[in-house]
């Protein structure tokens, strides 16, 4: 007796669902690498090209799909992540603010 699961394809003809499955997930892997790769050669792209001193801000996403913000000050060392936007910006304008009312000039840092 076989314990292999079939399915019928349109023609009537069997097939073995593993097969079906495994090519479904090797297209999955397949899509989860490029996704990868696409994000790491944007961040590549994005050190070699942005200013060192320059505020950072980038989008990211979890396992699950969520997205959420990420920002790093290099003059500082300072970071922050949120799922809002708006408190990303609420960080920033406090970042800046700060450092026009201490009056320290980060950029020699």
């Amino acid at each position: 007796m076989r314990n292999d699961i079939n399915c019928l394809e349109p023609k009537g003809r069997e097939t073995n669902c593993h097969s079906v499955l495994n090519s479904q997930l090797t297209l999955s892997k397949y899509s989860y690498i490029k996704k990868k790769l696409q994000e790491f050669w944007q961040k590549i792209s994005k050190t070699l090209l942005a200013d060192s001193n320059e505020l950072q801000v980038w989008q990211k996403e979890d396992r699950q799909g969520n997205k959420y913000w990420c920002a790093y000050d290099p003059q500082t060392s300072k970071s922050f992540s949120s799922a809002s936007e708006a408190d990303i910006y609420m960080w920033i304008e406090q970042r800046y603010r700060y450092k026009n009312h201490v009056g320290i000039d980060f950029s020699n840092w």
